[in-house]
Formats: C-alpha cells, sequence, structure tokens
C-alpha cells in the first residue's frame, strides 16, 4: 500500500515538474522581472520626477518609456469610463444596486481593456519594446540608489 502511494506521489509529482516547465517555457519574458520582484530589500519608490528624468536622460528608451506611461492614461480614462457608463445604464433601467455594482465592475474592466488597446493602436505600441524600456528604467533607479 505503502508503494503503490509513493508511486502515485511521484506520478503526480513528475507530471507537476512538466507542467510547471511547460508554463515556465511559454512565460520566459517574466525572468527580466525576476531580478525585481525577488529581492531582499525592495526598490524605494520614485516620483513621476524620477521617472521625467530618466525619459530625459535615456535618448533610446526614454521616449518608449513616456509613450507607455500616456497609454496608461489612456487605459484608465478607458476604465473610468466604461464603469460609470455600464453602471448609470444597470442603474436606470433596474433600480437594482447589486446589479448596477457589478456592472461598474464588469464595465471597469472592459473599459480598461478598450483604453488600452485603443492606446496601443493609435500610439502604436506594437513597434515599441515597452518592457525593455520598463526593464532599463528599474536598472536605472537600482543604480542610482
Amino acid at each position: 500500500m505503502a508503494e503503490s502511494a509513493d508511486s502515485a506521489a511521484s506520478f503526480f509529482r513528475r507530471h507537476w515538474e512538466g507542467y510547471k516547465e511547460f508554463w515556465k517555457e511559454r512565460f520566459s519574458i517574466v525572468d527580466n522581472y525576476s531580478k525585481f520582484v525577488k529581492r531582499d530589500k525592495p526598490l524605494p519608490s520614485w516620483s513621476d520626477a524620477d521617472v521625467e528624468q530618466f525619459i530625459a536622460s535615456d535618448p533610446v528608451h526614454g521616449p518608449t518609456l513616456k509613450t507607455a506611461r500616456e497609454a496608461a492614461k489612456y487605459a484608465a480614462v478607458g476604465g473610468v469610463i466604461g464603469a460609470v457608463s455600464t453602471a448609470g445604464v444597470a442603474w436606470k433601467y433596474s433600480r437594482s444596486l447589486h446589479g448596477a455594482a457589478l456592472s461598474f465592475g464588469a464595465g471597469a474592466v472592459f473599459g480598461f481593456t478598450f483604453g488600452q488597446e485603443f492606446a496601443s493602436h493609435w500610439l502604436q505600441l506594437y513597434r515599441l519594446d515597452t518592457m525593455s524600456a520598463q526593464v532599463k528604467f528599474l536598472e536605472w533607479w537600482e543604480n542610482k540608489n
């Protein structure tokens, strides 16, 4: 009985390790951020002035980071518009508080996603490597501190 439990555990462990390796290979892009996320002492907070200083100092990655920050504003505005408009329509037609609250949350998610897609096309983010700009900023901030 103990042998069958051990073999079952090793069977599941073997498959779990294969599953983890499969997804680790698919999301290897996350390794770029691992040195900033898995730290003993976290990086100190930065302000908008620090980001503007980086944008001014780095002619290659600075404009890309500035565009990515602008795209985040589009997404936030889309989330607000989506949340308020869907909650308003739900409240107008149902007068249900929980329905309006659920519509508010769903509208925020959908509006944020739509705003993000709009920004991606409007600002042509598909042409830029925003991730490397963010990593360069974090490296710059780490060296500065």
